[in-house]
């Protein structure tokens, strides 16, 4: 139903079946149809795909890619990894908690970009810390070229003192195919999901700046399905500087491939990406997504995050209520977790009026 060349999707499973693996995440997750949601928009017809709940530090997508990501790791006899981002980072949250799974040291670079905001030990910071993180808080640096220069800083550091040390993001971005891999794994997984509910997939939205969305779109073309794929990015711009997010995913996706050993055609036309519900920046809340994340727990009784799955969630009512999607498509929504930031985030997302006395 949602595959239009079987033996490509077999290609492709046993090339993901061939790659080392670490076993971490809850799976499969969740797939589940929306239908207070649904009705409330009068279509289209929406489901969720529940990556928020792949298990370890209150779940997220990024646990799948460290199945592969420290897999190899692993292999290689790793013992301690360094990666940063901004403080409340599920990638570093969840690479925490994959490490002490794994018994890795992990040693966190992490960024304030909201200012002393960021010092309070709450939200992913606390889990951060709660899984045995080692965490070290810097000053903003403006850009995220200056703060993988610190990840490699650190890195430097442990290696002189004599551990195996594995650079992850943003320290090193060499490893991003091997990233997207776990989506091309995941794509599997959903389409899985869908046929056994008899469910043909019209389009699959989610919120991506990078990786997740890449590895996508790499199996989604490589399988030759006509599930269109929808990714809205958390920043107004893509780590790499000089490119765009279309240019950015395509050559991911390409790399997806090789690391597959599948080769790829993915091009920068075949990927859409949308910023126009970014707002005025990263980890900054609209009024789109505040309605989005009290809509979706109001009706569903579902959490989005205040940084990511609730701008994609905003953007996704917002074609619905305009026409932009047909009535009677099923739109699929994947939530890639974040939730933990809620609390973070407490005080801005408007929720005091509703407070009785």
């Amino acid at each position: 139903m949602n595959i239009l060349n079987p033996s490509r999707r077999t290609e492709l499973e046993t090339a993901l079946d061939q790659l080392p693996r670490s076993r971490l995440a809850a799976l499969p997750t969740p797939f589940e149809r929306c239908d207070r949601l649904s009705a409330e928009l009068e279509g289209p017809n929406i489901w969720i795909k529940r990556d928020d709940l792949t298990g370890l530090a209150m779940g997220g997508n990024k646990t799948r890619m460290f199945e592969y990501l420290l897999g190899e790791a692993v292999e290689r006899g790793v013992d301690t990894v360094v990666a940063g981002a901004a403080v409340q980072s599920n990638y570093c949250r969840q690479l925490a908690a994959s490490c002490a799974k794994l018994g890795m040291a992990c040693h966190l670079v992490l960024r304030k970009v909201r200012g002393k905001r960021d010092q309070e030990i709450q939200g992913g910071l606390l889990l951060d810390l709660m899984v045995g993180a080692q965490v070290t808080l810097v000053e903003d640096s403006g850009t995220w070229e200056k703060h993988g220069e610190r990840v490699r800083e650190k890195a430097r550091e442990l290696a002189a003192s004599g551990k195996a040390v594995l650079v992850a993001r943003v320290g090193d971005e060499s490893s991003l195919g091997l990233h997207a891999v776990a989506y091309a794994a995941a794509t599997l997984e959903l389409i899985d999901q869908a046929d056994a509910a008899g469910v043909r997939i019209d389009q699959l939205w989610l919120c991506s700046s990078d990786t997740t969305q890449a590895g996508l779109a790499f199996a989604l073309k490589y399988i030759e399905s006509p599930i269109r794929l929808v990714g809205l990015p958390a920043m107004p711009n893509p780590v790499s500087p000089g490119w765009t997010f279309e240019e950015c995913f395509a050559r991911t996706a390409n790399v997806c491939g090789d690391v597959l050993g599948l080769g790829s055609s993915v091009e920068a036309g075949d990927i859409t990406s949308l910023t126009d519900y970014v707002g005025p920046g990263y980890s900054i809340l609209t009024d789109e997504a505040r309605e989005a994340l009290r809509l979706v727990g109001r009706l569903e009784g579902i959490l989005l995050d205040p940084v990511y799955s609730s701008k994609a969630m905003a953007g996704l009512i917002d074609h619905a209520r305009t026409g932009q999607i047909p009535v009677d498509q099923n739109v699929v929504f994947l939530h890639t977790g974040g939730t933990p930031a809620l609390f973070a985030f407490a005080d801005t997302l408007g929720l005091d009026a509703l407070l009785d006395g």
